[in-house]
């Protein structure tokens, strides 16, 4: 460096020269706005940071409006008497509930020393963990190490449900930051570690579709989690890292090893001794695991049941109708609400029906099968198109226009499915989806109830093995034609209840036709002429029902099936208004036969005899009688509340009439040797729907036989739901008293002329019948005198007849109580020998034509002069020619 003058001079100058100056104090100035800009960047990212932060903690949930308990638990079902049915859950609500008294303190020590081993120590976030995930992550290069607490993850899991959705950074780091700070808030709030460790052991995902501890207890060990031991315990804490990779039930290795790290944990934290580890290590828990595997697959039926199919969608319409919910939300509470719904069924009669129904002897020997079909399929372009069984059936038809859906054997129709299915497929579509199920045919259903109460006991939809849940259920969906089943219900009961008819009151039996011109016919192709209601109903006559209807009017007769409780009848009304403009109506004459618009549901029909068992209340059918919340509080209730239809006396007087259908009638092949039994049989004209509905003192029961695509019923068929209806309801009422239908006081039993229903004179054939006291009849017979209409007697005192010795105001002076009630003592004429006994109310009177035509199986004078060609005690007109729409 130069050090001479004129050097140090110039340097001197350059110092304090003015240019030099400036550009030293610009120099400075340009620092000292840098570090004020840094500065300023500094306080702005801190306040944006802050401001940041602050709007987040602000967005955050309040933590006095949060729920830390899990949202999902499975939902049971009971039966009757309390027994567990059924458990309903979610994908992911196969939660139950314990409380952390009940969870092993092992359990508890393997969850905290694998999950969180700070939880005891830490306000609800861990900084330690914190700063060593933060250090592992940066060190390794990835950001797969977690800090989180217990608290956290309970939050994550039940706070923050849609975390599994977050796409971006910020969300995730908008989500993390609001978790630890509600973290802290919650066990500030909280202040007990037990309370946060339950609710989280009852929410997390332990696998094989359980959530909770008491949840993957029963399903990896079979028993409840307050039984398992150190082993098991620490199997299940290794779950939750990982639910898929470490299920022990399919991958009991990796399981092994993360076991093996959850002991390690253990005993490092002090909860376990090196001789518990060994002994751990050494414990074959997963041959237990595969062994509790096969009890669950034993016992577990994944299908539900006919009656739980209906439950449930009870249930959820009433949540809806009832509480308000959207049908969303009550399906999500049915399935994960934990709810506990307390069902009317009789396990032991459900199992009757289930029994019956299985047993291929209570068929026909020749079964066929009906084809449901449905296929989806990608077409080249990329399209998806559906194909049904109707267009597989139109595909056939035109090979061969008979072609139905109804096969000899499984194997037949799949061959043709296959064909079909190859035809869709030639062009280079590609199968989505596939449906093919084979019902066997002819199918039935059946329902019981208690007419006390509306209970549902038991209910069947159908024959043959139940492959899904949620199915066609023939019992609660399907609607068939009811046939003379109808009779009871819209011409009868009306006509007995309101129009002052009695059962014997008069009709003929003759020739008749509908206003249209079209015959009304008998099944049995016959006449009887002058007929009471009470052989009408016992013998099914159709002609006497359609000129009762016709007196009681089809307007009122609907009004009665109205009450009775028919939701699926026409009405005439503009939503019954068909495409041409016609407005289909159920409310005109072959209503009384049971020709409908659409048809009636089993239940419904059920429901509507059980309201004549009840003496004339109806009680809508209930399947529960209360739902319980996930707290146990009664969430929906459910009464017997019923209103009345008819008068408890036309209620009876049906009943004894049905009786009657049983002992001598169209019913006879479901009589019971151990209980009584009124009921009414329904056949269709083409034999398409087979009925019989009946009720003892007990429970009222409902059977169908039919095809699903409505085919007539051969020959050989006809009979089998009368059997099935026998059956099951003999096993039911095993043990129970037999006991009659109590009547009322309201009835009265009186003797009246058979042709006319009024009192008797001489002359009149006389038979004993039950009125309501209101309608007893007043008036004399004035149809018979002395044998003759026109026979003046009145200036004689007394007059001998055939039947006895009269006086002249035409009351019998001898033999009464012979020829009435039992018919025993001096009943002279051709009706001997087997009069005592059985021979009430008919047989008096016109006991003469009692022999000769009436053979077979009617026993002395039991079905009286009026059933004279009535041979061998056969189920009348149902079963020999079809009783409904004719």
């Amino acid at each position: 460096m130069n050090y001479g003058k004129k050097s140090v001079s110039r340097k001197r100058n350059s110092l304090i020269s003015r240019t030099a100056m400036m550009g030293k104090r610009a120099h400075v100035s340009f620092i000292r706005v840098l570090f004020a800009v840094l500065i300023t960047i500094c306080v702005v990212v801190g306040c944006v940071g802050i401001g940041a932060f602050r709007g987040i903690i602000d967005n955050a949930p309040d933590v006095n409006d949060i729920d830390i308990s899990p949202l999902g638990y499975a939902t049971f079902l009971y039966d009757g008497d309390g027994n567990q049915l059924r458990k309903l859950t979610a994908p992911s609500s196969n939660r139950l509930p314990v409380s952390i008294d009940q969870i092993p303190v092992d359990l508890q020590h393997a969850v905290v020393a694998i999950e969180d081993e700070r939880f005891y120590e830490h306000n609800g976030i861990d900084v330690r963990g914190i700063l060593r995930a933060f250090v592992k992550n940066i060190t390794s290069g990835n950001l797969s190490e977690g800090a989180s607490t217990i608290t956290q993850q309970l939050l994550k899991n039940n706070v923050f449900t849609n975390w599994t959705k977050e796409s971006t950074w910020l969300e995730r780091f908008t989500r993390k930051i609001q978790e630890q700070y509600l973290a802290v808030e919650v066990e500030k709030k909280i202040n007990n570690k037990d309370v946060i460790l339950e609710n989280y052991l009852n929410t997390i995902n332990l696998g094989a579709g359980t959530y909770g501890v008491q949840a993957a207890a029963r399903k990896y060990f079979n028993k409840d989690v307050w039984d398992l031991n150190l082993s098991e315990s620490a199997t299940l804490a290794g779950i939750t890292q990982n639910p898929t990779q470490f299920n022990p039930i399919e991958h009991p290795e990796e399981n092994a090893k993360r076991r093996k790290e959850v002991l390690d944990h253990m005993i490092a934290q002090g909860y376990i001794t090196q001789a518990q580890y060994d002994e751990v290590l050494n414990d074959d828990v997963y041959s237990r695991i595969q062994a509790a595997q096969i009890e669950n697959s034993e016992t577990e039926n994944t299908v539900y049941s006919y009656f739980e199919d209906e439950l449930i969608d009870q249930v959820i319409n009433d949540l809806m109708n009832i509480k308000g919910y959207t049908r969303t939300q009550a399906q999500n509470l049915v399935y994960s609400g934990g709810l506990s719904i307390y069902t009317t069924q009789d396990s032991a009669i459900q199992k009757i029906l289930d029994e019956e129904y299985a047993d291929p002897s209570n068929y026909p020997d020749y079964v066929q099968y009906a084809l449901d079909y449905a296929l989806t399929v990608k077409n080249p372009q990329g399209e998806e198109v559906n194909y049904s069984k109707e267009m597989l059936e139109l595909y056939f038809q035109n090979e061969d226009p008979e072609f139905d859906l109804l096969f000899d054997s499984q194997e037949e129709g799949q061959s043709y499915v296959d064909r079909y299915k190859e035809s869709i497929l030639a062009d280079g579509s590609t199968v989505v989806a596939e449906r093919v199920s084979f019902a066997p045919q002819p199918q039935s259903s059946m329902s019981v109830i208690d007419q006390h109460t509306g209970y549902v006991k038991a209910i069947i939809g159908g024959r043959g093995e139940k492959t899904a849940s949620l199915t066609l259920n023939r019992a609660t969906d399907t609607t068939r034609q009811p046939g003379s089943t109808f009779k009871i219900l819209s011409t009868y009961a009306p006509a007995l209840n309101e129009k002052g008819m009695t059962l014997a009151t008069t009709f003929e039996d003759e020739p008749y036709n509908y206003p249209d011109g079209s015959p009304v016919n008998n099944a049995s192709r016959s006449y009887n002429g002058t007929t009471t209601i009470r052989k009408a109903i016992q013998n099914s006559i159709n002609v006497v029902a359609v000129k009762c209807l016709e007196e009681v009017t089809p307007e009122l007769g609907l009004q009665y099936l109205d009450n009775f409780g028919f939701t699926t009848l026409a009405h005439g009304t503009e939503a019954d208004r068909d495409a041409d403009g016609t407005v289909w109506t159920d409310a005109n004459l072959p209503l009384a036969l049971g020709g409908l618009t659409n048809g009636v549901t089993n239940i419904e029909l059920c429901a509507a005899y059980a309201a004549i068992a009840n003496s004339g209340n109806y009680i809508e059918p209930l399947y529960y009688t209360k739902i319980l919340d996930h707290n146990g509080n009664v969430l929906i209730e459910k009464t017997s509340a019923g209103r009345s239809v008819i008068k408890e006396s036309t209620a009876w007087l049906l009943t004894s009439a049905m009786e009657d259908v049983v002992t001598q009638g169209t019913g006879t092949a479901c009589q019971l040797d151990n209980m009584t039994v009124a009921g009414k049989t329904g056949t269709t004209d083409a034999y398409n729907d087979l009925w019989f509905v009946g009720y003892t003192p007990y429970y009222t029961c409902a059977v169908w036989s039919g095809f699903d695509n409505n085919e007539k019923l051969p020959e050989d068929a006809r009979n089998f739901h009368k059997n099935l209806w026998k059956k099951v309801m003999t096993r039911i009422h095993e043990g129970l008293p037999d006991k009659d239908f109590d009547m009322p006081a309201s009835v009265e039993k009186l003797s009246v002329c058979a042709e006319t229903g009024l009192l008797p004179r001489a002359g009149c054939p006389i038979i004993t019948e039950y009125f309501d006291i209101g309608d007893v009849p007043t008036d004399e017979c004035d149809q018979h005198f002395y044998g003759y209409s026109d026979y003046d007697n009145s200036d004689m005192t007394e007059y001998t007849t055939e039947e006895g010795i009269y006086n002249s105001d035409g009351t019998q002076t001898d033999n009464t109580d012979d020829n009435t009630g039992d018919n025993t003592g001096d009943n002279t004429g051709d009706n001997t020998g087997d009069n005592t006994g059985d021979n009430t109310g008919d047989n008096t009177g016109d006991n003469t034509d009692n022999t000769g035509d009436n053979t077979g199986g009617n026993d002395g004078g039991d079905n009286g002069g009026d059933n004279g060609d009535n041979t061998g005690g056969d189920d009348g007109g149902d079963s020999s020619g079809g009783d409904a729409e004719e």
